[in-house]
């Protein structure tokens, strides 16, 4: 590691103060379970490292309108175990008990969860090109290593994946993201907070230096007390996505009436998929409009020559998940996983 100063900061204002005096060198600390990864590898080298963890940010509330504010410095494990969360949207509670370890989701905050880079091969090795890292320097796993990189909305400059299951969920349910920067306050929506790479691989959101997480809010929304998460990954455990779903449903009498669906391990962002929705509102609850709605989202898919695979994988997760839900069954919605 390259040498570092670090400063805790007392509130959110000496915070985003202290990273515009260093803009170029500066970053925030939460859990540190990315970041310090990344400082150790020489992919992040930051000359200034300003601690929020103190923040008055920990704890999750209703929301003034309904719905819940978690804030931003919220342990990962305190808010899979909330009775709220597990209650009223088990499809985040499930997500959150998905990722990493129990360790790990000890020390990990939601806002750095929702900030965490690529664990794209290329990206974590300084010794190899990468426009996320030095833009303009190529992307190697176009042509290398992409068998659990990106299918949909992905470019020629990067093809790597979002690595958070939580944000999957959150993307799902249509969560809002405050934000606190130089000019002031300001509400971001998910999907909103995360970019596909376009010809800027390098920036992951649409963040701008400086700004600080401050809480996300969860809409009151009825449906996400039928909601679900499922990742499939390579081992049982700690082990990023290969294809993940969050979805919620409402079905009564044998049609949808209203549906949430999310996918994660396919692209640069969690991915809404609003195609899938429409298709499905509306519509027969059976597996063949389950099935009809996949494949019009999955129309979309580029798969690169190695992760073809992905594409009957993620079909065939959604409809069991929406087949699942429809039908009250499969494993506990607060933390089932196959």
């Amino acid at each position: 590691m390259r040498p570092f100063t670090f400063v805790r900061a007392i509130d959110a204002d000496q915070a985003v103060a202290g990273y515009a005096r260093e803009p170029e060198w500066a970053m925030y600390l939460g859990g540190g379970t990315n970041l310090v990864d990344l400082m150790r590898l020489g992919v992040a080298e930051p000359g200034l490292l300003i601690d929020v963890t103190r923040l008055p940010y920990d704890r999750v509330e209703e929301a003034p309108g309904g719905g819940l504010r978690i804030g931003a410095a919220v342990r990962n494990s305190d808010l899979a175990a909330d009775p709220a969360v597990r209650r009223d949207y088990p499809v985040l509670a499930a997500a959150l008990l998905a990722g990493a370890s129990g360790q790990l989701r000890n020390q990990a905050t939601v806002g750095g969860n929702l900030l965490q880079r690529t664990r794209c091969g290329y990206f974590q090795d300084v010794t190899k090109p990468c426009n996320k890292r030095r833009s303009g320097s190529g992307c190697p796993a176009v042509e290398g290593d992409h068998r659990n990189l990106a299918i949909l909305g992905h470019s020629e400059h990067c093809v790597a994946t979002h690595p958070s299951d939580m944000a999957v969920a959150l993307t799902a349910l249509g969560a809002t993201v405050h934000v606190r920067g130089r000019a002031g306050e300001r509400i971001v929506p998910m999907p909103g907070l995360h970019r596909l790479p376009g010809d800027e691989p390098d920036r992951d959101t649409v963040l701008d230096p400086g700004d600080l997480i401050t809480a996300v809010e969860l809409p009151p929304l009825e449906l996400a007390a039928r909601s679900r998460y499922r990742k499939v990954r390579e081992r049982a455990s700690f082990a990023f996505a290969l294809v993940s779903v969050a979805a919620a449903l409402d079905a009564e009498d044998g049609a949808v009436r209203d549906c949430r669906i999310a996918l994660g391990g396919v692209a640069h962002v969690p991915w809404r998929a609003e195609a899938a929705e429409e298709e499905l509102r509306g519509g027969p609850a059976t597996d063949d409009a389950f099935r009809a709605a996949a494949d019009a989202e999955l129309a979309a898919a580029r798969p690169l020559r190695d992760n073809g695979y992905k594409v009957p994988l993620a079909r065939e997760l959604i409809v069991r998940t929406l087949a699942e839900l429809r039908d009250g069954t499969g494993a506990d919605a607060s933390g089932g996983t196959p």
